[in-house]
């Protein structure tokens, strides 16, 4: 219950920032213009932005937006610039826990995969979705060295969180509130643990390298691949370990069970309110309505929980138009030929889809035969909504960093590591304290599972992206220092104290192995204070 009250209280205050981020921004840009030839006087007479940072990553160019609409409030613009940083986090993990999680579980079911296979692969997916697009999009659109440090630092900064923060907050509250010590698996601990060691040493070669090709990619993402046979085959060959050797399912078959009724939970307070309430369910449904109904309005849901067939036949009619917008965006002419051909063809299938969802569909219940298609749309809209959001929050992190003047590395091993990894730490301590010996030793093998596939499947798909686009030349993994070679050693650091500390204490989980791995965190973020205030380089230790 108190959980539940938690997540509808952070839902609420999200959607009034979004609310207030909007008014604030309309009432000013009308009231108090700023010519844009004053406000480009302004910033080329203080020398604040580059050519190149001005130009926008995203959709929203946020550079200019401070700069001109707000450069009398700056303190507003700050605080404007923040809000929008919590909506677009939340918009994220959201995204991928209730619509993109929903689908690749139904899909899951639909294809027939076995648990292993699906926990591995399909629903890992869905966990680790903000990880992967963020790097992907920051290989992707960041551009030059700073689009490869934030990718590679918003991975290995969320892989180190999980894995020394996230883990040491679980030993430490299990010591507490468990009498008895619990007992972590060997051979899960040994596979999982040892497999990252090998992951990172990997990645490290290919940062000495400083360039890799698109077989070399393809051989790194086939790494999880293997991944994927061990703990097959750990699952097969012991029988007693059962569904421990299956961390990512498990974690998030618990997690998709309590996001999907605080779902149901919200669709019933806002469509249909009680008369006791009436007020408070109205004043929710409008406050919540601006960030659930786009996305609502265009991902085909076809659960039995979240079935609606107005939705669903707006979700395939819109969906064609939505990715027909986002197509005709890239290019710098949307009234060419080609873009009307792009919106006409759209709008027709959106008829077609329209009409045949709006015949073959019943109101009270999903469509039982060839569901296929159906989950087939809701991932592909699931990921293009995924995408958008994780592209925009990145774009935010670099205007961030280029307004305050700190390097885009630092706010992806930090800010964007955090956001990304909150929806671990949460998951994996509740699971840790409240599932008994269970829940701690999937909460614990999901520290180092997840890391894994972040890596492997996040880095790795960035890799084969950027390799393609510098095709037949190899991609410069260009790095203006040596900060991510720091970061994997702490990472190895967290995770040679832990493959020390578990085995002397029996397996068994201990305060000082929890208080270990948090001073190894802390260090490390010390040592990046220190460095992005210029007092300790790191270039001096390595001989640079």
């Amino acid at each position: 219950m108190a959980f539940t009250s938690l997540y509808k209280s952070i839902h609420v205050v999200v959607n009034i920032s979004f609310l207030f981020t909007l008014a604030l921004f309309f009432f000013l840009s009308s009231t108090h213009p700023s010519p844009i030839h004053g406000c480009e006087a302004t910033v080329s007479r203080n020398n604040l932005r580059s050519v190149d940072a001005s130009e926008p990553r995203g959709y929203i160019n946020y550079l200019y937006l401070f700069d001109c609409v707000f450069n009398n409030y700056p303190v507003i613009g700050y605080i404007l610039l923040a809000l929008w940083l919590l909506v677009l986090f939340y918009l994220l993990g959201n995204t991928a826990s209730h619509y993109l999680c929903s689908a690749l579980e139904s899909l899951s079911g639909a294809l027939n995969l076995s648990p292993t296979l699906a926990g591995v692969t399909l629903l890992s997916l869905g966990n680790g979705a903000p990880d992967v697009f963020s790097s992907i999009v920051s290989f992707a659109t960041g551009g030059g060295a700073g689009g490869v440090e934030v990718g590679l630092n918003s991975v290995l900064g969320g892989a180190f969180f999980v894995s020394s923060a996230v883990l040491s907050i679980i030993s430490i509250s299990v010591c507490r509130s468990s009498r008895p010590a619990i007992s972590i698996d060997r051979l899960s601990f040994f596979r999982d643990l040892c497999f990252l060691l090998v992951t990172l040493c990997f990645l490290a070669l290919i940062l000495i390298i400083g360039q890799i090709r698109f077989l070399e990619a393809m051989i790194f993402v086939f790494l999880y691949i293997i991944y994927i046979i061990l703990v097959s085959m750990s699952h097969c060959c012991s029988k007693e370990l059962g569904e421990l050797s299956l961390p990512l399912l498990e974690s998030i078959d618990v997690q998709q069970q309590q996001q999907s009724g605080k779902e149901i939970d919200s669709n019933l307070s806002i469509f249909k309110p009680e008369s006791s309430e009436s007020h408070q369910s109205w004043f929710l449904y409008l406050i919540e309505l601006p960030l659930y109904l786009p996305r609502r309005l265009t991902i085909p849901l076809i659960t039995e929980e979240r079935w609606s067939k107005p939705f669903a036949v707006s979700s395939v009619t819109l969906s064609p138009i939505l990715l027909a917008t986002l197509w005709n965006s890239r290019t710098k002419d949307m009234n060419s030929e080609q873009s009307t051909a792009i919106f006409l063809f759209a709008a027709l299938l959106s008829l077609l889809l329209g009409i045949t969802a709006m015949e073959c569909t019943e109101n009270s219940q999903p469509p039982k035969k060839l569901q296929l298609p159906w989950l087939l749309s809701g991932f592909l809209m699931s990921v293009v909504w995924t995408y958008i959001i994780a592209g925009e929050l990145v774009s935010l992190l670099f205007s961030i960093g280029e307004i305050l003047g700190v390097r885009p590395s630092v706010l992806g091993v930090t800010v964007l590591a955090w956001g990304n990894s909150l929806g671990d730490l949460v998951a994996n301590v509740a699971m840790a304290v409240n599932g008994g010996e269970d829940g701690a030793q999937i909460a614990v093998a999901g520290c180092y599972a997840g890391p894994i596939f972040n890596t492997l499947v996040g880095l790795g798909l960035s890799f084969v992206v950027s390799s393609v686009k510098a095709y037949p030349s190899p991609f410069v993994i260009a790095s203006e220092d040596y900060s991510e070679f720091v970061l994997i050693g702490f990472i190895i650091g967290g995770l040679l104290w832990a493959l020390v500390m578990l085995p002397m204490k029996g397996m068994k989980l201990s305060r000082a192995l929890g208080v270990g791995l948090l001073a190894i965190y802390c260090c490390f973020l010390c040592l990046r204070v220190l460095e992005s205030l210029e007092i300790l380089k790191l270039g001096v230790f390595l001989n640079v």
